[in-house]
């Protein structure tokens, strides 16, 4: 079983930053791959960002391929989001995920445990 909690969101105004944060809690925390999705109002829930078990590999949705930057760090069991250039259309709850599958994946199903969500907001 793992739990997980995530932290950092919050409003900013577009083309700034955040950093968001997943707290993950269990002694196996490195034999999970990580992702991070989002869901915005009335839209389903899409897929982000996910990073390897040891984290050297990880794999962006397009829209945010070069402005975020999903990093990991197992000694602290912690997952996180690098968020730059934001813009409105990024406004959503951001919810980290964690996966058995040794592979990355943008499924949802493929992820086992889900953090609450935490919200960002982007102003114009």
């Amino acid at each position: 079983q793992v739990q997980l909690v995530e932290s950092g969101g919050g409003l900013v105004q577009a083309g700034g930053s955040l950093r968001l944060s997943c707290a993950a809690s269990g002694r196996t925390f490195s034999s999970y791959a990580m992702g991070w999705f989002r869901q915005a109002p009335g839209k389903e829930r899409e897929f982000v960002a996910a990073i390897s078990r040891s984290g050297s590999s990880g794999w962006y949705e397009d829209s945010v391929k070069g402005r975020f930057t999903i990093s990991r760090n197992n000694a602290w069991n912690m997952v996180y989001l690098q968020m730059n250039s934001l813009k409105p259309e990024d406004t959503a709850t951001y919810y980290c995920a964690a996966s058995r599958n040794e592979r990355l994946s943008s499924r949802l199903s493929e992820y086992d445990y889900w953090g609450q969500g935490t919200p960002v907001t982007v102003s114009s």
